[in-house]
């Protein structure tokens, strides 16, 4: 799968700027595709993360800036892409909606403001993305939705209720879209998806600390194997560069009749 199937294509990964949704943007890249990446960090961070995006086969990337909590700036966002995407002789193919920011404690020791936040980023800003971008995507016969969800779209763990609840509400909302888009476009012209992918335990610097934390002595595989006892039964994290082959898969034509589904990428988590 390392062809450029997705030459002339353009794509928009949001929360791009690091972790899955950079891996994401870079194997979109290394397809063929224009890559809008969209996520905080420094100046710094951004101008390396847009290096690794455009070192992939040397194509074609730029950063758009938007607070996820606004839909005016997430609709201005979408603007300047479109706009960006028809100077390069394409249109917004593949929606990426990865963004997402977590907090966890119990119920009711939850901030409201924590609530409002983690809703509107996690769900929210994706309806308003879909919203704005599906419609294109439905004219040309082709596209790709792709949300970023988390096994915490299918169960639920405790002292993460705003977080569990974002990510159900996008798996469901990815399923009525799914549907509204279904009989859109042709087999050869690709047709219009809607999909959630839906990781567990994914290895990135973030985790590190924990996994440091249940090593009581051991190795790090150690560590690794403790953190996951309780919930995944392979006892191995995934890559973010294995997520993002997973999205560039459902980009193809290929996977023209694979919409509406929430696909656990989990070590067996769900399955128990």
């Amino acid at each position: 799968m390392n062809d450029r199937f997705l030459s002339g294509r353009t794509a928009l990964v949001t929360g791009s700027t690091s972790g899955i949704g950079l891996a994401i943007a870079t194997a979109l890249a290394e397809a063929g595709a224009a890559v809008a990446i969209n996520g905080l960090g420094t100046a710094e961070q951004i101008a390396a993360a847009l290096a690794t995006v455009q070192g992939a086969a040397a194509s074609r990337a730029r950063h758009f800036d938007a607070d996820l909590r606004d839909p005016a700036a997430i609709a201005s966002m979408m603007a300047a892409v479109d706009t960006w995407s028809q100077d390069s002789m394409g249109s917004l193919d593949i929606l990426i909606n990865n963004a997402g920011i977590q907090h966890a404690v119990p119920i009711a020791d939850m901030p409201v403001q924590k609530w409002d936040d983690i809703i509107a980023i996690n769900l929210s800003a994706a309806f308003h993305a879909m919203r704005l971008a599906l419609p294109g995507m439905s004219a040309r016969g082709f596209g790709r939705v792709i949300n970023v969800a988390s096994v915490h779209g299918l169960v639920a763990s405790a002292n993460k209720a705003p977080y569990v609840a974002s990510k159900f509400g996008l798996v469901g909302m990815s399923k009525a879209a799914a549907l509204e888009y279904a009989a859109v476009g042709s087999r050869d012209s690709g047709g219009v998806t809607v999909n959630c992918i839906c990781p567990g335990w994914v290895e990135t610097p973030l985790i590190e600390p924990q996994i440091e934390a249940r090593r009581d002595g051991g190795s790090r595989d150690d560590g690794v194997r403790a953190l996951l006892a309780e919930k995944q039964p392979s006892l191995r994290m995934s890559l973010p560069a294995e997520i993002a082959a997973t999205a560039v898969w459902l980009c193809r034509r290929e996977s023209h009749n694979l919409t509406g589904a929430a696909l656990p990428i989990d070590g067996g988590w769900t399955a128990q």
